[in-house]
């Protein structure tokens, strides 16, 4: 079964092409930079730039879930995806955003305890410790949604199977069911709000037991450098979250269609587009690995 994808006829195909193709290597380009960053310089081998370094090498397959097939739809005059291409964009996509909400935990995590308890930082936040919360990020990011992609893609399709949005997502697959599918529904959207509120709680309890810990230094200049080392993952933090709170939290039954794409956009494409430019490549340790790499004097 191929199911056919909205055409978006209002804005030029070729300058969307352009812009989305623009986005794409540039995100690609600047997060493989910073993975061959750490990767390469011996000096970013600490557990926040090893955080960094998997952060941007899960935005690399966060935005080519969506992207690439979006540049071929706008080139194509068909505009449709397979039935099992559809259902593996759905568990790719759901399951990397899933694991990137863990990810913003751990790094809020691991901001914390280096302001908050700077003397046992070194003890708590080994190589060891960071490997083994980035490997559970991973799995449980990939567990979250496998039961709901299955139990979606066993209710039966009908006419005329045409997706109005740029990927294949939960709402709009059970439009296209034949059959209701209330169960799957609910679980789905009960697992989404769990995951997005506690995952958001948890960041936001950790920068309150942050902040209350800056406001107790006695200098400014170490209160300006503390909060400077929190600032563009609290920025990551809002961009991701607020659009996702947006979709799947609230009501999306009076939500336009075109107000859905956009915030889909936002924390699939527009994260990952932002984190060279907002996160890493603007740490001076980032630039000077980055430097030493490419040898720029």
């Amino acid at each position: 079964m191929a199911l056919p994808l909205m055409k978006m006829e209002e804005i030029p195909l070729f300058f969307l092409f352009s812009l989305f193709f623009g986005v794409y290597v540039f995100s690609m380009v600047g997060n493989g930079t910073i993975v061959c960053a750490v990767r390469l310089d011996k000096r970013l081998h600490t557990p926040m730039y090893i955080l960094l370094g998997n952060f941007a090498f899960l935005e690399i397959w966060y935005i080519t879930s969506t992207v690439p097939s979006m540049l071929v739809n706008f080139l194509s005059e068909t505009k449709t995806i397979s039935f099992i291409g559809c259902f593996l964009q759905f568990y790719f996509f759901t399951s990397l955003g899933t694991t990137e909400a863990y990810f913003l935990c751990i790094m809020a995590y691991d901001r914390y305890l280096a302001i908050c308890r700077p003397l046992h930082y070194p003890t708590i936040m080994t190589p060891q410790l960071c490997y083994i919360l980035m490997s559970l990020c991973w799995v449980f990011g990939f567990l979250s949604y496998s039961v709901s992609t299955v139990q979606l893609s066993q209710l039966p399709f009908c006419g005329p199977n045409i997706i109005n949005h740029f990927l294949c997502d939960m709402d709009q697959l059970l439009a296209l069911s034949c059959a209701p599918a209330p169960i799957s529904e609910i679980i789905f959207y009960i697992l989404s709000s769990l995951i997005i509120i506690l995952t958001l709680l948890y960041i936001f309890g950790s920068y309150i037991l942050l902040l209350i810990a800056v406001l107790k230094v006695p200098s400014a200049a170490g209160r300006q450098k503390a909060f400077s080392t929190c600032g563009s993952h609290l920025t990551m933090v809002c961009l991701f979250f607020g659009a996702l709170l947006a979709i799947y939290v609230s009501p999306t039954a009076d939500n336009p269609a075109a107000f859905q794409k956009i915030m889909t956009l936002f924390y699939s494409v527009v994260t990952p587009f932002s984190n060279p430019l907002i996160y890493s490549l603007r740490n001076k340790e980032m630039k000077a690995a980055l430097k030493n790499i490419l040898r720029i004097q």
